[in-house]
């Protein structure tokens, strides 16, 4: 009799072990990719006025106004900490004023909740840096997009660089750097 309920109750139990574990880790994310390829913002084009009628055409051509181009802050080269992860970071600010952080050639693993942060945190290779990006003020500017490509992660307009010195792909469930860029002026 006594078998009867162990047995069950051991499955049950087996059963909620490999269901939290399964959530929690996400096994199936070694296995997975996507990649993302996005252009750098485009300037805003100024609106063509409406050409007039004049009596006598102009001899000389009109001049064309250069267009303008993304200014580069920062820049920064992934490590890898806790997975393989290789690319380019770029703060560009736009024409318009407003900021934006760029990967160029990312490619990392795949992982359950990964963010773009922002961090103060100074970038140490090998095992003692996956950690120390939570310790200190970070600005979280968003899920990772993909884990390959080129992606653009807009800055908000009160946040101070100056305030920032690394760029980390921070795993939020297990609290842990995928990988680092030192941000350099």
């Amino acid at each position: 009799m006594r078998k009867r309920v162990v047995i069950p109750a051991l499955l049950l139990v087996a059963v909620i072990a490999v269901s939290v574990g399964l959530y929690l880790f996400q096994p199936w994310r070694i296995f997975t990719s996507s990649t993302l390829i996005e252009d750098v913002p485009a300037a805003a084009t100024p609106a063509a006025t409406p050409a007039t009628e004049s009596a006598a055409p102009s001899a000389a051509p009109s001049a064309v106004a250069p267009v303008p181009v993304p200014r580069e802050l920062a820049t920064g080269r992934l490590i890898s900490h806790e997975h393989a992860s290789s690319g380019t970071v770029k703060i560009l600010e736009l024409p318009d004023g407003s900021r934006i952080l760029r990967f160029e050639g990312l490619d990392t693993s795949d992982g359950p909740d990964l963010h773009v942060w922002l961090t103060n945190a100074t970038v140490i290779e090998g095992s003692g840096g996956w950690y120390v990006f939570d310790d200190g003020a970070y600005l979280d500017l968003g899920a990772l997009k993909a884990n390959k490509g080129d992606q653009n992660y807009e800055i908000p307009a009160a946040a101070e660089l100056g305030d920032y010195s690394s760029v980390s792909i921070w795993c939020a469930r297990f609290a842990v750097s995928f990988a680092a860029a030192e941000l350099n002026t």
